[in-house]
């Protein structure tokens, strides 16, 4: 595999044109240019990427995603194209033996996701989810606090992501969230989130129930939905994402001796609510706009990529590729009390 080190930048390959990508790629270029580089794009269309590349000052443009598998000056590979692709790409990087960083949802489903897994695990080859949320230093301070027994027992998570569609979205935004070909839906694009914090803060414990309620949207994928989990130690998560209603997005942790809240954006905050008061953790500037709110703290699950290539490891310990395993089989589950099927 690809050795970094030290005095060496990460030189970047971005697999994916789209806004996720875009604001990837600023955060990136807002970290020292000595640590991290972006290299080269792919897209499924030439056109596509050769735009992306002008927009962003990037090196190499291809119109495949076998071209970047190939390309010999990349060491790690950031996948961030729509949700059914994201097996296909990452396989074909994981082949390639180049490291990779993919958009969650990881996969399309449990098995998939172990497939990938078994590739990653199988080639001695770096992967994990990238889900930014982890490495926000809020979310740190929370898991440090919750370690060292700031609030007690953790008995009880609540967290809840939801957004109304809005009207002015476009098609193309409309399509992304309820085709289910697209891999639209709930679950897949909001609730990875919630189910994820609730299993970080349960310290990567399966669920001994799961319990989901919600509806559909005429499209077929689930448009709300509430999710009940209960761990062992009479501990409970109760969870709800939608895309068609404007939910609070914060999420809040009870322990036996006191509570913590991350108020919103929780998936992305920039405060914690502790016992004693309110901590504040500013972002790191971005160079240009960004798409998402508060996207230039992807930087910080980009350094987090860095320091595991550099200490050769094939995984995160902050966000193990057997925790990604337990929380796809979550969104299985949830997804089949609900009622929704992807063609695979």
């Amino acid at each position: 595999g690809t050795e970094v080190t030290q005095l060496m930048a990460t030189r970047w390959g971005i697999c994916g044109s789209g806004k996720i990508a875009h604001d990837f790629v600023v955060a990136l270029q807002s970290l020292p240019e000595s640590q991290h580089q972006v290299v080269a794009v792919a897209a499924r269309s030439l056109d596509s990427a050769t735009k992306f590349a002008r927009e962003h000052s990037i090196p190499r443009a291809y119109g495949s995603y076998e071209n970047l598998a190939r390309d010999e000056g990349v060491d790690v590979v950031y996948v961030a194209t729509i949700h059914p692709t994201h097996l296909q790409c990452s396989l074909q990087m994981i082949e390639a033996k180049k490291p990779v960083l993919c958009e969650k949802p990881l996969t399309m489903s449990a098995k998939e996701t172990a497939t990938l897994i078994k590739a990653a695990r199988d080639g001695g080859v770096f992967l994990m989810e990238a889900v930014w949320m982890r490495f926000f230093p809020a979310i740190l301070k929370l898991r440090s606090m919750i370690d060292e027994g700031a609030i007690g027992q953790v008995m009880y998570v609540s967290a809840n992501f939801g957004f109304q569609r809005q009207p002015d979205d476009g098609p193309d935004a409309r399509a992304r969230l309820t085709d289910p070909a697209l891999g639209g839906g709930a679950v897949l694009d909001v609730g990875v989130y919630v189910i994820n914090f609730a299993i970080m803060v349960f310290g990567g414990d399966r669920p001994q129930s799961i319990h989901a309620s919600g509806w559909l949207a005429d499209s077929g994928v689930d448009d709300f939905a509430a999710i009940t989990l209960k761990f062992s130690g009479e501990r409970v998560a109760q969870l709800t994402c939608a895309i068609g209603l404007d939910l609070p997005r914060e999420a809040i942790v009870v322990g036996t001796k006191g509570t913590l809240k991350v108020p919103f954006p929780f998936w992305c905050p920039t405060k914690l609510e502790t016992p004693t008061g309110t901590l504040e953790f500013p972002l790191p500037s971005a160079r240009k706009p960004t798409v998402f709110r508060n996207s230039s703290g992807m930087s910080y699950e980009a350094e987090e990529v860095r320091a595991c290539l550099m200490a050769s490891e094939q995984e995160s310990r902050h966000m193990t590729l057997d925790q990604s395993q337990v929380i796809a089989d979550i969104m299985d589950n949830v997804l089949t009390q609900l009622g929704v099927t992807y063609c695979a």
